[in-house]
C-alpha cells in the first residue's frame, strides 16, 4: 500500500520554494511538484516522476518556464539500462538507474530508499542522469551516498559529487529533511 506525502521545502539555492505530492509503495515512487525560484534567474517547474520496482526512474516529464522561453523535458529509462530524452536516446546515460532533477530534493529519495542508506551503514556510486534547472539539459553525474548516522527519525547521508560535498538528513521514509547549501523542508502531511 502506498504512502501519500506532501511536502514543501524552502530551496535555498535558487532562493525559492517547492512543494511534491509523492506516493511512495513497496519499492516504487510517483510523484507531481512545482517549483519556483528567483536564481540564477526567475522560474518555474512542474515535473512529474514515476520509479519502477526498485525506485527504479522510468519517466521525468518536466516543464519550465523563464521570462525567455518555456521548454518540456520527457526524460525516460528503458527498464534496461538506456535512456531517451524527448524521443532522442542518450547513450551517455546507459548504465545510471535514477534521475536527477537540479534543486529538487525529492530526487535524492530513489537511491537512499533503493539502498537504505538513511537506515544502515554502506557506501553506493551512482550514474545519474542529472538535469539542469532551468535549462533542462540532461548530464552524467557520478554521485556517491554515505550512510553517516542513524537519527530519531531516519538518518544523515553524506552526498557527493565531484568537489561537492553535504550532509543530508533524512526522515524515516527517506525523504529529505534538510540538506545543507540546497535545501529544508518547511513541512510534510
Amino acid at each position: 500500500m502506498a504512502t501519500s506525502r506532501v511536502i514543501t521545502w524552502e530551496i535555498t539555492a535558487s532562493r525559492g520554494y517547492e512543494t511534491a505530492w509523492a506516493d511512495v509503495g513497496a519499492g516504487t515512487l510517483r510523484a507531481r511538484g512545482r517549483a519556483v525560484g528567483t536564481e540564477p534567474e526567475p522560474y518555474w517547474i512542474a515535473y512529474e516522476l514515476d520509479t519502477g520496482e526498485g525506485f527504479v526512474t522510468r519517466r521525468l516529464l518536466v516543464t519550465a518556464e523563464t521570462a525567455a522561453r518555456t521548454r518540456t523535458l520527457d526524460l525516460r529509462h528503458d527498464g534496461r539500462g538506456g535512456w531517451s530524452a524527448d524521443g532522442e536516446r542518450l547513450p551517455d546515460m546507459d548504465g545510471a538507474l535514477d534521475c536527477d532533477l537540479g534543486l529538487c530534493p525529492l530526487t535524492n529519495t530513489m537511491p537512499v530508499l533503493r539502498h537504505g542508506l538513511h537506515r544502515a551503514p554502506g557506501e553506493q556510486e551512482f550514474l545519474m542522469a542529472w538535469v539542469s534547472v532551468p535549462g533542462l539539459t540532461v548530464r552524467r553525474s557520478r554521485q556517491t551516498y554515505t550512510h553517516l548516522a542513524r537519527t530519531d527519525g531516519g538518518g544523515r547521508v553524506r552526498f557527493a559529487s565531484g568537489t561537492f560535498r553535504s550532509d543530508l538528513e533524512f526522515d524515516a521514509d527517506g525523504c529529505v529533511v534538510d540538506y545543507p547549501g540546497l535545501a529544508r523542508r518547511l513541512t510534510v502531511r
